[in-house]
């Protein structure tokens, strides 16, 4: 037995293709942020970051929490 199924879908794929490069857009933007944050908090002296509240076994989840939420 034979089944036809109609793609009715709306989206086209220049859609497609437009949504995922301003994902992947996104995303780098995101990974930037990330990047220049740590290079930020690395260059924090131990004292600065104790005044912060922070130590540098944390740097790394404190920047991923202040980019990504």
């Amino acid at each position: 037995m034979a089944y036809a199924i109609a793609n009715t879908s709306t989206v086209s794929f220049l859609d497609r293709a437009a949504a995922f490069f301003t994902k992947h857009r996104e995303a780098h933007a995101k990974h930037s942020l990330y990047v220049r944050t740590m290079n930020e908090l690395k260059a924090l002296s131990t004292r600065e970051l104790n005044d912060l509240g922070l130590s540098r076994s944390s740097l790394h989840d404190t920047a991923y929490t202040a980019v990504y939420g």
